[in-house]
């Protein structure tokens, strides 16, 4: 029976959306540990930036895979799941609620599905991938993985570049991969999801006053510091969180601060967009959704759709 399995709490939605105040007011009412499911959050070279939970609020209630991984490593799909996989269970065998909360639907899919069981690549074949050009790097994955270069945009790089990467080095496509996903924990949890959809306007005049707070607050001398690190390539993820490029740019004085502000709001503005259409279209019609606002408190009737 599914009320026979362990309790997880999921609170979904795009940057800005409220997920973190919502997901420590659950915490405190129902003896909750909050689960980091952010892609960005994983690195501790990006507190501000990353708008990770600060020093209090990880004193308020128990956070978890927050700023665990340094920038010079990497934070794969598949490394992030099997490390939830592992506090999820630790917090259900302490008898508390473990709550995810995050923005990375990537991430949720991949703990919940599973992942396709895909060898490591070979870093030679990886790296030859990664230099080509990116207009030949899709007439190469069209020779090797036609159905792959047809469903891919020449234009997404990272993508048309790992299917091709994963033919040549495995001599199978990606999607005979992922036919057989393997890990997921769907079947192991009684998940009581919410995904927060608020209204548009809302939330894009969120991520412009985000955008400001973290100049104010120590995001531009983060980006020094990660600029500083000889061990953290461009290419890195780190690298290429939102803000970085924007604030990089003020500090070798090819932008003005409004300029590079302009910027960072422009791409946190597109980022939540991405991140709304995911969250509208892909999680299964039953997970309810919830409209934040800065007027209500949605804790209430939060806990009502989670049946906590």
């Amino acid at each position: 029976m599914r009320n026979s399995l362990p309790k997880l709490a999921l609170i979904a939605g795009p940057t800005a959306s409220g997920k973190s105040a919502l997901a420590m007011d659950l915490a405190e009412r129902h003896d909750g540990v909050v689960i980091n499911a952010d892609s960005a959050q994983v690195y501790a070279n990006l507190r501000i930036l990353s708008a990770r939970p600060s020093e209090a609020d990880e004193a308020r209630v128990p956070h978890r895979l927050f700023g665990y991984i340094d920038g010079a490593e990497s934070c794969s799909a598949a490394r992030w799941a099997a490390d939830a996989r592992g506090a999820i269970t630790e917090v259900q065998a302490q008898g508390k609620l473990p709550i995810l909360v995050g923005g990375t639907g990537l991430y949720i899919r991949t703990l919940l599905d599973g992942i396709a069981p895909i060898p490591e690549i070979d870093p030679a074949i990886r790296e030859e991938v990664r230099a080509l050009p990116v207009a030949e790097t899709h007439a190469r994955l069209l020779a090797a993985d036609p159905a792959a270069a047809a469903r891919l945009a020449p234009a997404d790089t990272t993508r048309v570049a790992r299917a091709l990467e994963v033919v040549r080095s495995t001599g199978r496509t990606l999607a005979d991969w992922q036919a057989h996903l393997e890990g997921g924990i769907a079947g192991q949890v009684d998940l009581r999801p919410a995904i927060l959809l608020p209204e548009r306007d809302w939330l894009l005049a969120r991520c412009d006053q985000r955008a400001a707070l973290m100049l104010e607050q120590g995001a531009v001398a983060e980006v020094a510091a990660l600029l500083a690190r000889a061990d953290i390539p461009a290419a890195w993820s780190v690298r290429r969180a939102i803000g970085v490029a924007e604030i990089a740019g003020w500090l070798t004085g090819d932008l003005t601060r409004d300029q590079a502000l302009e910027r960072l709001r422009l791409a946190t503005r597109q980022y939540a967009k991405r991140q709304y259409t995911w969250f509208r279209n892909q999680p299964p019609a039953g997970w309810p959704r919830l409209a934040p606002s800065e007027t209500a408190d949605h804790v209430e009737q939060c806990e009502r759709l989670l049946q906590l």
